[in-house]
């Protein structure tokens, strides 16, 4: 099995590539800061459910980059908020957004929780 095929990773990856076509709508202003940060946090989190799934032979190591994973994603979340606030996406969007990025970290969390079904 490959980090690739876990869903945590699948729809972190495709939830990456959203906000990156999305961010590319964003002011020239925000390009070192909202832009910037957006991609890299959402990013991080499947750059982080990769290197758990190749640290899964120690359980401290696994939930250590999962938990780094789940903190990407929250950051994700916040600067989704910021996007909405500053009238950059609609609610719409950032409801939509949010609400796949909360289906990620139960997906991250379940991992968390049940080390063995990954290979721990």
């Amino acid at each position: 099995m490959s980090f690739k095929t876990l869903l945590a990773y699948e729809k972190g990856f495709a939830l990456a590539m959203d906000i990156l076509e999305l961010s590319k709508t964003f002011p020239k202003e925000e390009t070192y800061s909202l832009t910037d940060q957006i991609r890299r946090s959402s990013r991080s989190v499947c750059a982080n459910i990769a290197e758990a799934y190749r640290k899964r032979k120690y359980e401290k190591h696994f939930i250590s980059k999962l938990t780094d994973s789940d903190a990407e994603n929250s950051e994700t979340q916040v600067w989704l908020q910021f996007a909405k606030a500053s009238g950059y996406i609609s609610e719409e969007i950032e409801t939509d957004l949010n609400n796949r990025s909360e289906e990620i970290g139960k997906l991250i969390n379940y991992m968390i929780d049940n080390p063995s079904k990954f290979g721990v």
